[in-house]
């Protein structure tokens, strides 16, 4: 069992240049409503900007899932590789394009919050790391 397992809500999402400025990320914004559950090798996630009446669909970028009118969700199995990797296997999700996706994404707990990080780019096409800060709710 990975110290991660278990259902988590976001507290923060970031998404940094790599000059170290912060990036806003439209299709979600910059602090949406999430949560995500690992369990026995299979995860799902939530995602829904807060205000979706200026929400609009954004496709896919880089190692990233596409939103659909402010919202995005997604299952699946997973592994964890080496380093901190984790590779998810997207069985299931809103967006049709990214059923079958492979995502890896560095996870890890540290001080009791659930760390996500991954290389993704803007829809500029700028590429940022963003860095999913979770609270453990069971």
């Amino acid at each position: 069992m990975s110290d991660f397992e278990g259902t988590w809500s976001l507290l923060s999402r970031i998404d940094r240049a790599a000059d170290g400025s912060i990036r806003e990320e439209p299709s979600l914004g910059s602090d949406p409503i999430a949560m995500v559950t690992y369990a026995a090798g299979h995860f799902s996630a939530q995602f829904m900007k807060r205000d979706r009446a200026t929400a609009k669909t954004v496709a896919a970028s880089t190692n990233n899932t596409g939103a659909v009118a402010g919202y995005d969700a997604y299952f699946g199995t997973y592994d964890v590789l080496d380093d901190g990797l984790v590779e998810h296997r997207l069985v299931a999700a809103l967006t049709p394009g990214n059923v079958g996706m492979v995502v890896l994404r560095r996870v890890g707990v540290r001080a009791g919050q659930l760390v996500i990080e991954l290389d993704t780019s803007t829809v500029a096409g700028e590429s940022v790391t963003r860095t999913l800060t979770w609270d453990r709710i069971a």
